[in-house]
């Protein structure tokens, strides 16, 4: 059962510990420093080698792992490395992502293969690890996985990764309807286009204005509006909130 905690006007996250996948940058990176003001302590995870720098940077005991979330042993070490901080994780950010823009006529094998184990496969298997330590020690908690507009919409070019975020809200459905029972709760919300760094590399100019002029907010969403929306969700504010995709998409999404 998940239960009732009356949650206070501030949304608090005092004292909780989570895991962010792709922590270091992008919506990874504006989540962590968002949840640290919320009081959270942090394991950030990430290909760059100055993720421990990054998570420090945050805060003086936080840990920052270095490697990556399609290796088994990585992902371990990294739940390993939060508890061992600080006794318990209680949240976990999936957040580490890629994408490959091809026809699909064209688009290679290895590029389908890569986007799939990266933003999926690893995305189910760092929620599998966490969700088990979760049910084992009896600890309730909360994941939320970061889907995309293109796992509810078909975009151009976007084959394999509508198919990888089309799965993640599969995916994180089924997590929720299997784990409720323990007390974890499973969302996930769909971004627009968000102006990460890489977002404005592919989206300033003259494609990403015609993109704007389609979605009724008429813009694109910023890194901490993700952030915020993801700790609203690990809060207890959103206790009765689970198995959800919620849209964060400027309204593009409606039509």
């Amino acid at each position: 059962m998940i239960p009732y905690k009356e949650a206070d006007a501030n949304f608090s996250l005092e004292g909780k510990t989570a895991v962010i996948t792709g922590g270091a940058a992008g919506i990874g990176l504006a989540t962590a420093q968002f949840l640290a003001k919320k009081g959270v302590n942090l394991v950030l995870a990430d290909l760059n080698k100055d993720t421990e720098k990054t998570a420090k940077m945050l805060g003086a005991r936080n840990a920052g792992l270095s490697g990556d979330v399609c290796d088994a042993a990585f992902r371990k070490s990294v739940i390993d490395a939060g508890i061992s901080a600080f006794g318990k994780i209680d949240i976990l950010v999936n957040s580490a992502g890629i994408v490959a823009l091809e026809k699909a006529e064209i688009l290679s094998e290895e590029f389908w293969d890569k986007t799939i184990s990266i933003n999926l496969t690893a995305s189910f298997m760092m929620a599998q690890i966490f969700g088990a330590y979760l049910i084992e020690n009896k600890i309730t908690g909360s994941i939320v996985n970061i889907a995309s507009q293109a796992g509810v919409v078909a975009l151009e070019k976007h084959v394999a990764y509508c198919a990888s975020k089309g799965g993640i809200i599969a995916m994180t459905k089924v997590l929720a309807l299997e784990w409720g029972r323990y007390g974890i709760r499973v969302n996930c919300i769909s971004p627009t286009v968000v102006l990460t760094e890489l977002g404005h590399k592919a989206w300033d100019g003259p494609v990403g204005d015609a993109f704007k002029k389609e979605i009724p907010a008429g813009r694109f969403a910023e890194p901490g509006e993700i952030a915020a929306i993801i700790a609203f969700l690990c809060s207890d504010a959103a206790a009765m909130i689970t198995g959800h995709n919620l849209s964060v998409d400027g309204g593009y999404t409606i039509k």
